[in-house]
């Protein structure tokens, strides 16, 4: 025989207890609404430091292609830790590099929990969409307009590279972030003079003599500085040298710095900040036409006479660097004991108080390429030169785009 639950009567409640539900449910009319989702400057890059592990919300790698991971990694405010939130209405924002210009994307359309985060073009998908909720502390949890599901350090990790990744919103310490803001948006940043936001350093090393860093160094975000006189004396001792095929990376070079870096080979350096530029930044000195040189986020300030110097041969790349207040982010030496043709790619520049981008050698078949180059002020662009034997001087020939030697055109130079 089945049991069944035995009914009663509906029982009238005491007047005594019905008004004291009445007072207290115009308690809880009363009580405030939960707190509203912090709001954002949508004009503003910020940093994004998990609670958890206390790192930033970084592109891997540096890269610029669909489809890179987004990881986290110790902070050090470099441009590929910087994200900007571009709404798309109804409270929801995509969050766009601005090392990489891509945004946030929940890969593939992913819906399960573990689905990982990468970036990639911004089709405003709602893959590609977040919106903001409330985490204590002053931290937020970012909530994937598609899945539902909030934005994590996966499996809880602490390390370097660890994968970003969505769960279901458990609002635990790995799933909050803290919103630090850098500095006003665009492509400008830091007030609109084009000085863009800059890092702080974690501490700083006095180093009397030069470093040979072999295939790969990472500084720290450490400042690092104690060679030279701070001026423009020539043959200065570097602070680095880098082997061919190496990398050095996140570090701040202060004066007095030497030479800078000596890049004996093919070489990257990624995310440098130069608070004071010596005789040099960095010296490029291969003499293989196929070596590659890659400088890759970062800065320079305050460089008399020349950022980068390329006395040897190959190509070097700069991207998405500033440089305030140069005389020249690059040349060719016109004049060095061994002659070279030699290329520049320049792309994602910002550029104040600096007179010229780029000085090459026309005679010798040098390039130099513009793409994404923006100016507050005025700035030559490209400059030519006759390239002449280690003891002459070379000669100024011409400046600006010709289609062979100087390579952009008015759509690539953004002015401010």
């Amino acid at each position: 025989m089945s049991q069944h639950p035995r009914r009663t009567g509906r029982r009238r409640l005491p007047l005594s207890l019905v008004a004291l539900l009445m007072a207290l449910a115009g308690v809880l009319v009363a009580l405030p609404p939960p707190a509203s989702a912090a709001t954002v400057d949508t004009g503003a890059w910020y940093v994004l430091v998990n609670r958890h592990s206390g790192k930033a919300l970084d592109v891997y790698e540096f890269a610029t292609h669909d489809g890179a991971p987004i990881v986290q990694w110790a902070r050090n405010d470099g441009n590929q830790q910087q994200w900007q939130f571009v709404s798309s209405g109804d409270g929801y924002y995509r969050l766009k590099s601005r090392h990489s210009g891509k945004v946030l994307d929940l890969y593939a359309w992913n819906a399960d929990g573990g689905a990982q985060i990468v970036q990639w073009a911004d089709t405003n998908g709602w893959n590609q969409q977040f919106r903001l909720a409330d985490s204590d502390g002053g931290h937020v949890r970012l909530i994937n307009r598609h899945s539902g599901k909030a934005l994590e350090t996966w499996e809880w990790s602490t390390a370097d590279g660890a994968r970003i990744s969505q769960w279901d919103d458990l609002n635990g310490a790995n799933q909050q972030w803290r919103l630090v803001k850098m500095g006003s948006g665009g492509g400008g940043g830091g007030g609109g003079d084009g000085s863009g936001s800059w890092p702080s350093d974690t501490g700083s090393v006095h180093q009397t003599s030069t470093r040979n860093v072999g295939s790969f160094f990472d500084g720290g975000m450490k400042r690092y500085y104690g060679i030279g006189d701070g001026g423009q004396s020539e043959s200065q001792d570097p602070m680095f040298v880098v082997a061919n095929g190496g990398t050095i990376q996140n570090l701040f070079i202060d004066a007095p710095a030497g030479d800078g870096i000596h890049c004996e080979g093919s070489c990257t350096i990624k995310n440098v900040w130069w608070n004071d530029v010596g005789e040099d930044a960095a010296t490029f000195r291969s003499s293989s036409s196929s070596a590659a040189y890659l400088v890759d986020g970062g800065g320079a300030k305050s460089a008399s006479d020349k950022v980068f110097q390329h006395n040897g041969a190959g190509t070097l790349t700069i991207r998405n660097f500033q440089v305030h207040s140069a005389g020249k982010l690059y040349r060719a030496c016109g004049n060095c004991s061994s002659s070279y043709q030699r290329h520049v790619v320049m792309d994602g520049i910002t550029a104040r108080s600096t007179k010229v981008l780029a000085g090459i050698n026309t005679n010798w078949g040098d390039t130099a390429r513009f793409s994404r180059i923006t100016l507050y002020g005025s700035a030559t662009i490209c400059e030519k030169y006759r390239g002449v034997p280690k003891g002459s001087e070379p000669t100024k020939i011409g400046e600006g785009a010709d289609g062979v030697n100087c390579l952009y055109s008015s759509s690539d130079i953004t002015y401010r």
